[in-house]
């Protein structure tokens, strides 16, 4: 359970970096700037997407067999973005009535 969640962590953590920050440097930026509309450029703005990848190394590090694998790549994603719903704003507009 222990690696399992850790695991959620690192790849929130990672595909967060990729997909919404700049980065140090802005490394991160001039990737995706570099990478355009480009199927990379779309795949790094889009969490969701971003973390499906991120995630595969570490199904295959916990999992013993391909289906326990393949189970646990798609559990951190899910978890990934679960975690990742539970910490973002809301995109709701500022309105102040006078």
């Amino acid at each position: 359970m222990f690696y399992f969640l850790l695991s959620v962590f690192a790849v929130w953590r990672i595909t967060h970096l990729i997909a919404k920050e700049d980065g140090p440097f802005d490394v991160v930026f001039l990737l995706r700037k570099k990478a355009g509309l480009s199927f990379w450029g779309k795949l790094m703005d889009c969490f969701y997407c971003t973390s499906i990848w991120v995630a595969l190394p570490f199904g295959c590090w916990l999992g013993a067999g391909w289906w326990e694998r393949f189970l646990y790549w798609l559990a951190v994603s899910g978890a990934a973005c679960l975690l990742e719903q539970a910490t973002a704003k809301p995109d709701v507009p500022f309105y102040k009535e006078d």
